[in-house]
């Protein structure tokens, strides 16, 4: 019962680091006009992952695949400890 405490502990903080991340994320009105056309048409759009947003958005991704695999490794965990 410790390591499935410690994996549902792991996923509340991954998830808490979600919710934090997309709050603190600027809203950004221009987004969805260049996701049609798929241009970056700027210097600062082409190297968007060096900025605060891009390592945001890149802190929301990694939370969210550990989030996945903790899952995964739960319902794994409670089928061997089950029975």
């Amino acid at each position: 019962t410790t390591i499935r405490s410690l994996v549902l502990l792991a996923m509340a903080v991954a998830a808490i680091i979600i919710i934090v991340a997309v709050l603190v994320q600027p809203s950004n009105p221009d987004g969805g006009r260049n996701v049609i056309t798929g241009t970056n048409d700027s210097y600062y759009a082409q190297n968007k992952g060096h900025t605060k947003e891009g390592r945001l958005k890149r802190l929301i991704i990694i939370s969210a695949v550990v989030i996945f695999v903790l899952t995964i490794a739960f319902f794994v965990i409670e089928h061997f400890f089950a029975g």
